[in-house]
């Protein structure tokens, strides 16, 4: 009993869904996780190939298997014309309004833009990216409308 004792017992229940805009910073910020895994990756000189399920139809036999096959993430930074490198926040296809005008951070390299993606990933679990979230989810779900 001395074990159970030393943990902290609390009532507390799964929420049974998470609300929409909590669904949105989840899905930004494990995207966010994927573009910093890239870039540490070719920071380091390596390669950075998740991969994923899928389901394939063999076109002799007409049998459904799965195989795994790399997922493709491109990455969200490019270099500028005055050779510094930016990035841009992407939600979905769409880039993110970061502020009034500004859908870009230009960082001077590889580790400044680790760093640049871990401030960014905080801020988003932090909740201030929120109404840019919004914006461009709106947007997204606006280009599906007939």
């Amino acid at each position: 009993m001395s074990t159970l004792s030393s943990l902290k017992l609390v009532a507390a229940r799964k929420p049974v869904k998470l609300s929409g805009l909590v669904q949105r910073r989840h899905k930004l910020s494990n995207k966010l996780w994927e573009q910093l895994q890239l870039a540490q990756a070719q920071a380091s000189g390596e390669s950075y190939a998740p991969t994923r399920q899928r389901v394939i139809k063999d076109p002799e036999t007409g049998l459904r298997r799965e195989v795994t096959v790399p997922k493709r993430i491109r990455p969200w930074w490019f270099v500028a014309d005055n050779g510094k490198v930016c990035l841009s926040v992407k939600y979905g296809s769409r880039v993110m309004e970061l502020a009034k005008g500004k859908s870009a951070v230009e960082v001077a390299g590889p580790q400044e833009l680790i760093k640049t993606l871990e401030a960014i990933k905080a801020a988003v679990e932090a909740g201030e990216l929120d109404t840019a979230i919004d914006t461009a989810s709106q947007s997204l779900r606006e280009g599906f409308a007939k």
